[in-house]
């Protein structure tokens, strides 16, 4: 390991999650060789992994690794993708998350999902928030829900003079946690992140990874990010998922290596991992 790979392995950890883990773990996804595929073509194959109640687990990984499209089969946001197709079993406190009588909207309420790029609907603050439970018709205690998320999303100090203004006024990273409190206002067990710092700035990602620590005490997280010192900072448990390239070319997402985050980033098991942590690749 050169010296400038070392440096980077030791700032990295120097950013790690020191919390001790705890001696039980509540396993809220069970992952049994699942994959996906895009009309027949395999995008992610064969992973196999826990996932923990009230921790952050991140996804890390080169581009075109599968991430997003993992982390899609956790509230089936896959079905809607015309082609695709869910291999292996996910189970959710031990019920099949795509068995037949499973419904998909109940499966989305229960587990929200906060996008890369903030995505506010042109509508008011409030309105924004009030989305998800007016569709499901909770109209009793609105106001009370709609401050709440805000609260939870570290907000509403900032927003609770202006909730009838539109939400596209607001900064990035406003814009972002305003995302968070939308899908926090139907009462979701679980939070899925695809990247949901990317388009901020350090401020704003600040903002977001300090939410993240909090929510934990009540939410599952997962989420995925490109940052690796970020993975650090925010995640309890890491996945790492690399490309696997076919001789005729055709590439498919592979899970690597799973552990808690400082394992992965400062004894990893697998010399893909280390290669990646490192910056050799990626």
């Amino acid at each position: 390991m050169s010296v400038t790979d070392t440096s980077r392995t030791v700032k990295i950890a120097a950013d790690l999650n020191r919390t001790p883990a705890p001696q039980h773990k509540d396993v809220v996804f069970d992952v049994k060789d699942v994959g996906v595929s895009y009309d027949g073509n395999l995008a992610v194959r064969e992973v196999s992994l826990p996932i923990y109640s009230n921790e952050v687990t991140a996804i890390i990984g080169p581009s075109g690794c599968g991430k997003s499209t993992f982390i899609r089969v956790f509230n089936r946001m896959n079905d809607l993708i015309p082609g695709a197709k869910v291999h292996g079993t996910v189970l959710y406190h031990g019920e099949d998350l795509y068995g037949k009588d499973v419904d998909s909207v109940e499966v989305r309420k229960q587990i929200g999902m906060v996008f890369q790029k903030p995505n506010p609907f042109p509508k008011s603050i409030y309105d924004n928030v009030a989305f998800g439970p007016r569709v499901l018709g909770w109209r009793k205690g609105l106001e009370e829900r709609v401050e709440q998320a805000l609260r939870r999303a570290a907000l509403w100090d900032e927003v609770k003079d202006r909730l009838k203004k539109n939400a596209l006024g607001l900064s990035g990273g406003q814009q972002q946690r305003l995302c968070i409190a939308r899908a926090l206002a139907t009462e979701p067990e679980v939070i899925l992140m695809d990247e949901p710092a990317s388009a901020l700035d350090p401020i704003a990602t600040t903002r977001i990874e300090d939410l993240m620590h909090e929510l934990k005490r009540d939410y599952t997280i997962l989420i995925v990010t490109h940052n690796m010192q970020q993975a650090a900072r925010v995640a309890d448990m890491t996945a790492f998922f690399s490309v696997d390239i076919a001789p005729e070319g055709d590439r498919t997402g592979i899970l690597v290596e799973y552990d808690e985050t400082s394992k992965i980033f400062t004894q990893p098991s697998d010399q893909r991992t280390e290669d990646y942590v490192t910056g050799r690749f990626g």
